[in-house]
């Protein structure tokens, strides 16, 4: 085979197939990655190459940044930018096919010139971390990350974040902050150097919805297939349905609070928002209660799971049950265990839309009589982030007495006919 460096324009044969491409780095020795010229990378098994041809040599691709002068102006609110990882903030240099993280605020505006217009930006790195491996400790260092640049005069957040874990993120936050300014987080679900990338659309709608006079934690992504407009999602209501749709982020049991029309500039309010004309402030509780679980109930479960999170110290379960919010009997026993135990155990529906209500059959109602609170129409993910905070601030009775009431616009009094 023909010797290469990344960079390097290459022809490759394998069994059945010829691609061409520019020569990318590869975190995988045994593959390598190309980018074509349709602008899409391909990844090959280097045991499926039959021959290399080198066409033309190329630079290994490096960044060096442009210089900038940002200069502060006037009636523009300063907006900072947060990011976490992911692949919403990046920069791609498509001459070597180099992309490198866009964390700074002169990274931002020369990949993103709208923003100038949109506020005075500022932007730092906290973390690279794929969301998959966020942790509540980094839920926690993000929410203080967020105070400390509210006290610098930001009056408006913006949080890139890996999308599979966003939506609890968004959840803990809602929960940690108590701010009347906004804190939006952005994700994209196809990377900066694929043309259907999601990025530039997302992160210009999500420093879009921060100018806002709104307070509280908002998701901000795709509203359909094409490049339209996203959709502004409440961070306790908001969930990824879908692993690939650059739309896969849904309001659940509502619908969202507004379409996001960045190119215009332009947001149309989908329900009432209390807007707010007041000075930054912010105030931050990290305290959270770890040792809760979240158990998905199906048949044929053994209780013993149960016994095993009661003995290992566990203080919260929170079931995602079945329809209404329901259990097989077989496991009853082992619930009884751990409320007697002095866990707060509570039912969640594993179904996505919905209420649940244990009034209904007598399998809920004997799981209400064992002490089980229903969490309303809260989706799994937020009533586990809830019931962590609320075991980490209160008392076990307390706690529970809280999970049923409306702290952060998690419950809604009655579920829309519009928004399955």
């Amino acid at each position: 085979m023909e010797k290469y460096k990344v960079g390097d324009l290459v022809s490759v044969k394998t069994e059945g197939t010829q691609y061409t491409g520019i020569v990318m780095p590869s975190l995988d020795e045994e593959v390598l990655v190309l980018k074509m010229k349709n602008g899409y990378n391909v990844g090959i098994s280097k045991r499926r190459i039959v021959s290399i041809e080198r066409i033309e040599g190329g630079k290994t691709p490096t960044y060096k940044r442009p210089e900038l002068s940002l200069e502060r102006r006037e009636g523009l609110k300063n907006i900072s930018i947060l990011s976490t990882g992911g692949t919403v903030a990046s920069r791609v240099d498509y001459n070597t096919g180099a992309v490198h993280p866009a964390f700074t605020a002169e990274d931002l505006i020369l990949t993103y010139p709208e923003l100038l217009e949109m506020g005075n930006i500022s932007a730092r790195s906290l973390m690279n971390i794929l969301s998959e491996n966020i942790l509540p400790l980094h839920w926690k260092r993000i929410a203080q990350e967020i105070k400390r640049e509210v006290e610098g005069g930001a009056k408006g957040i913006v949080i890139t974040h890996g999308t599979d874990t966003m939506h609890y993120t968004a959840a803990a936050l809602s929960f940690m902050l108590d701010t009347n300014i906004p804190v939006v987080l952005v994700g994209a679900q196809r990377s900066s150097d694929r043309p259907s990338s999601d990025a530039p659309l997302n992160l210009l709608s999500g420093v879009l919805a921060a100018t806002e006079p709104i307070k509280g934690v908002y998701v901000v992504m795709h509203g359909e297939s094409g490049d339209t407009f996203t959709y502004l999602h409440e961070g306790v209501k908001v969930r990824k349905c879908h692993t690939s749709r650059r739309d896969a982020f849904r309001s659940i049991n509502t619908i969202p609070l507004a379409k996001i029309y960045p190119t215009s500039r332009r947001i149309e309010y989908l329900r009432d928002v209390e807007k707010v004309e007041e000075d930054p402030r912010i105030e931050v509780n990290t305290s959270l209660e770890e040792k809760v679980a979240l158990l998905k109930v199906y048949p044929g479960i053994e209780g013993e799971i149960i016994d095993y999170y009661v003995d290992r110290g566990y203080r919260g379960i929170l079931l995602e049950g079945t329809g209404l919010g329901h259990a097989p009997e077989s496991i009853f026993d082992n619930i009884k265990y751990a409320i007697d135990s002095g866990l707060l155990v509570a039912m969640a529906s594993q179904c996505i839309n919905g209420r649940v209500n244990m009034n209904v059959y007598s399998n809920g109602r004997k799981l209400l009589k064992l002490g089980v609170v229903p969490c309303e129409d809260m989706h799994p993910e937020v009533a586990l982030v809830k019931m962590m905070h609320l075991l980490g601030n209160y008392p076990l009775e307390e706690a529970k007495r809280l999970l049923t009431v409306n702290l952060r616009g998690e419950i809604k009094p009655s579920t829309r006919f519009d928004c399955y």
